[in-house]
């Protein structure tokens, strides 16, 4: 039977299962985060790759990969566009001459500081109905999830 746009549709079992509602949640975190970083030119992963760098400069790019959960020849284009924007620097580690040992450039922090005020804003946006304490909640609980990652 056909239901009115007025009418509530019921989504049955997936009202109770975890995986259906952190996908739903992911994809308006994602469409939201677009939203709040539009004309900078970053997207999530690039946000999170110079995140990682800019926590640990000179890490090597299969590190940054293996923490993100970026496959390696993705991570090697990746790198090579944040090069190219002039947002990343790569050298031979001094630890491992096979590897490159990445840093983020001034013109890569500056786009993170820019970005960054956006997406808090974005962040506040969407989580305005939970107090500090259910975001910590929230953020320890899918901590727990993300460490079964193997």
């Amino acid at each position: 039977m056909a239901t009115s746009i007025n009418e509530v549709t019921r989504i049955g079992v997936l009202e109770q299962l975890v995986g259906y509602h952190l996908r739903r949640t992911s994809s308006i975190f994602a469409t939201d985060f677009s939203r709040a970083v539009a004309g900078t030119g970053m997207r999530q992963v690039l946000f999170g790759i110079l995140s990682i760098i800019r926590a640990n400069p000179e890490i090597n790019q299969g590190n940054v990969g293996r923490i993100l959960g970026i496959q390696r020849a993705n991570m090697v284009s990746l790198v090579n566009e944040l090069v190219d924007k002039g947002l990343l620097h790569r050298e031979t580690s001094s630890e491992d001459r096979r590897a490159f040992a990445l840093t983020v450039t001034p013109t890569g922090e500056a786009l993170v500081d820019a970005c960054l005020a956006e997406i808090r804003a974005h962040e506040e946006r969407l989580l305005d109905q939970l107090s500090a304490g259910e975001r910590a909640t929230l953020i320890r609980l899918l901590m727990l999830i993300e460490s079964k990652e193997s």
